[in-house]
């Protein structure tokens, strides 16, 4: 299963989406904004002070950075970058942990169901790749928990020696009309698709939409203890409506950026904030200090000024166009940011994270606000289904592809030993990669990195 994911906005941050082109639906809610693009919280800056021989459908769990996704209101502001993924709240991760499971179990029971209705032999249902951790035999299939949590697969018995099923039985994979083998293979895509869709419309029902409210000037969320916003009196809470003499008077997702470049270019030099503080507006000097890379710091974390609240259906017909707005805007956001993705993977390709910051990233979603694990699920499901539908050696749109030469040759298969080589290619790719992204990732969190 790869990922196209949030990122956090703290330049490597997973968390936020950055340059997300998504349209926004309004409900005629103006001037709040309803999000009909995934769920992320506002982005935010901080300036501190510091196998087998069986046939099987497979997905594989791999992370892209690069979307952008809201999230209601936050209880407090972290950065989750990915050199420095945070797991401080155990809670958290196990709640973000369910739901990657859950989907994961959801894409591989469509390839089992697909198959077991029709009569086809299934030998396998794993989560997770490598050594087996944990399983147990029910109806002459396996399910097993295994080593690595890239994914899953279901395996089928078609080439296995150890099978006593006959190589020429109808109810083997292999020997299904290719209508039957399309069925199984996209059956984990269109289960992504379809738990998506659900994962939507129980947050339309129960939950609302979040609806996003914007102010003039950019929100102070936190100021360091000791740093030089506390030194000169800037608060948590305060809202800058000026720097210099440039005025915030607006709206925009560029502000955050303008204020930081402001401080950056001003390190030991007297910098004028205008702040509103309870109602009142005030003028604060402040100093930054010298970074060891020259610019200034003050010790902030930064944020556009925003409120969230919830937008809840009047009725069924809103019930079904809230849900459909919202599901089609996060595909078109997940399609894009992957379109997007894929034409500057030069750029990206460093970008690219594992499971690890997966969990990480909708542990910070389930610790800000549980609600956003909603969209958290959603996404991850839709950009499962994306990803695996594409033509690659290990995904099931591979799989597709290989049925796709079969019928265009006029039913006649590539050889067993070319097939094999490729998926087998692929997957021990995907496995390869995977494991350097764990050990990366793993290495990358704060509390290892105190370890070490």
């Amino acid at each position: 299963m790869i990922i196209n994911l949030p990122s956090s906005s703290s330049s490597h941050s997973l968390l936020r989406f950055i340059n997300s082109k998504t349209p926004i639906t309004d409900f005629s809610l103006k001037p709040k904004t309803h999000f009909s693009k995934p769920l992320s919280s506002s982005p935010c800056s901080r300036f501190s002070t510091s196998s087998n021989n069986s046939s099987s459908s497979s997905s594989s769990l791999l992370l892209f950075k690069n979307t952008r996704f809201r999230q209601g209101t936050r209880k407090k502001f972290t950065t989750l970058a990915i050199n420095g993924l945070d797991f401080e709240n155990a809670q958290s991760v196990v709640e973000a942990v369910a739901v990657l499971t859950a989907i994961i179990i959801v894409h591989e029971s469509g390839h089992f169901l697909a198959a077991y209705l029709q009569g086809i032999h299934v030998s396998k249902f794993a989560v997770g790749f490598g050594p087996i951790l944990a399983k147990f035999n029910s109806n002459n299939v396996e399910y097993s928990i295994r080593a690595f949590p890239l994914g899953g697969f279901v395996g089928f018995p078609d080439n296995d020696p150890d099978s006593d099923i006959p190589v020429d039985d109808v109810n083997l994979l292999k020997n299904r009309p290719i209508f039957d083998r399309v069925l199984v293979i996209s059956s984990g895509v269109i289960a992504n698709i379809v738990f998506a869709y659900l994962i939507v419309l129980v947050q339309v029902l129960y939950v609302g939409l979040p609806v996003q409210e914007s102010f003039p000037g950019v929100l102070v969320p936190e100021v360091r203890p000791f740093s030089a916003a506390l030194r000169d009196g800037l608060l948590t809470g305060d809202v800058i409506l000026g720097v210099n003499d440039f005025e915030i008077s607006k709206t925009g997702p560029n502000l955050v950026t303008e204020v930081v470049d402001v401080i950056r270019k001003s390190p030991n030099k007297k910098v004028l904030f205008k702040i509103g503080r309870g109602g009142e507006n005030l003028q604060i000097n402040v100093t930054p200090d010298e970074s060891t890379d020259g610019t200034g710091r003050i010790g902030v974390q930064l944020s556009p000024n925003v409120k969230f609240s919830k937008a809840r259906p009047k009725n069924v017909f809103e019930v079904f166009t809230y849900s459909g707005r919202e599901f089609w805007g996060l595909t078109y956001n997940v399609v894009d940011s992957l379109r997007q993705t894929f034409m500057n993977f030069s750029q990206s390709a460093s970008k690219v994270s594992g499971p690890v910051a997966i969990i990480a990233v909708g542990a910070e979603v389930a610790r800000s606000n549980s609600d956003g694990l909603y969209q958290f699920a959603a996404i991850l499901n839709l950009n499962l289904a994306v990803i695996n539908i594409l033509p690659l050696p290990a995904l099931d749109g591979g799989s597709l592809a290989l049925i796709l030469v079969e019928a265009a040759r006029g039913g006649r298969k590539l050889p067993l030993e070319l097939e094999q080589t490729i998926m087998s290619s692929g997957i021990t790719l995907v496995l390869i990669l995977g494991v350097y992204l764990l050990v990366r990732d793993t290495l990358n969190l704060e509390f290892i990195k105190d370890l070490l």
